[in-house]
């Protein structure tokens, strides 16, 4: 019997307007890792935005990382932060926040699961496909965070034991 918590790791933007997609960038590359890696449990998705539908999608895990990229000038590399739900709507249902989802989810789940964002810097927004170097590199230490994380909750197997926000030092 498998008692360990589900991971959904959700990177989204638009990977059409340079670091606009440097979140799905980062479940690409994270999901070759773990698969190399065999690390179970962990599920990964992307999308140019969040929908409304992700509400149902991520109902059916314990905790979700939704990872984006992020125009705040006080981030130097990326961020780590909790997520509440939350009744927040931008001015369309093309661009809703994952507060919202949070919120949708535990209106018609009785799962709704623990959530952080993970924010990467990123500098530039036009329409092009490749990143700007200094969020390339915010990209590849944010990797390398995330494996030195995954790795060590590979050793320890014992994922339903762990307070992530203690485990990641997140300030709640």
């Amino acid at each position: 019997m498998n008692n360990s918590k589900k991971i959904l790791i959700y990177g989204y933007g638009n990977p059409g307007r340079q670091d606009d997609g440097v979140g799905v960038l980062f479940a690409e590359q994270l999901n070759e890792w773990i698969k190399n890696n065999e690390i179970k449990n962990i599920d990964f998705d992307s999308n140019y935005q969040l929908n409304i539908e992700d509400a149902e999608t991520i109902s059916s895990y314990d905790t979700v990382f939704f990872v984006d990229a992020s125009t705040k000038k006080e981030i130097n590399n990326f961020e780590i932060s909790s997520i509440k739900p939350n009744t927040d709507v931008s001015f369309t249902m093309h661009a809703v926040s994952p507060g919202f989802i949070l919120n949708l989810c535990s209106e018609i789940s009785k799962n709704c699961p623990e959530a952080f964002i993970i924010e990467i810097r990123g500098y530039e927004w036009e329409f092009q496909k490749s990143l700007d170097k200094r969020t390339q590199s915010n990209l590849q230490k944010t990797l390398e965070f995330a494996k030195n994380i995954l790795k060590e909750y590979s050793i320890k197997n014992e994922i339903e034991q762990i307070d992530i926000k203690s485990f990641l030092n997140i300030k709640q």
